[in-house]
């Protein structure tokens, strides 16, 4: 699917309270879970020791809450394009629960809404509810509602 296209407030206002669409699916192995303990010096062994993990209630190794979460903009981008930007501020995440945990070899994607859009004096403060499907999981990984600030060019 095509990432929806914007460049401007106004073309974000059109979608104000509508599903924008879901990313494609992203698998997460223990080479990225490996990579990301040592970015983050997060070397839990529920993470990073596949043996120990095997007996844990997981049965596996899982990815890190975090790792998941940072995985949002590069999946958000397989949602909307959005051009035309002087610059775009990462401000705030909301309402933030992680409900499930995402075993390594398990593939991810998110899926956003528009929950709000306004313009502060030329900047768009953008609202975006999303949540991460594990394939074949009931329960999504999380929810949240991420925040970003977008300076669209004049």
């Amino acid at each position: 699917m095509e990432p929806i296209k914007i460049s401007s407030f106004e073309e974000f206002k059109a979608y104000d309270g509508q599903e924008l669409g879901v990313s494609d699916w992203h698998t997460i192995d223990q080479e990225q879970v490996n990579l990301f303990a040592d970015a983050t010096l997060d070397h839990q062994w529920i993470h990073i020791d596949p043996k120990k993990a095997a007996e844990s209630p997981f049965g596996h190794t899982i990815a890190h809450g975090y790792l998941t979460l940072s995985l949002a903009p590069y999946l958000w981008k397989q949602i909307a394009e959005v051009s035309n930007l002087k610059m775009m501020i990462n401000y705030g995440i909301e309402k933030l629960k992680f409900n499930n945990a995402v075993k390594v070899g398990s593939s991810v994607r998110l899926s956003a809404k528009l929950n709000s859009i306004i313009d502060l004096r030329g900047v768009c403060k953008a609202q975006i509810d999303i949540v991460m499907d594990v394939k074949g999981e009931k329960k999504p990984a999380y929810s949240a509602s991420l925040i970003f600030l977008y300076h669209f060019e004049d």
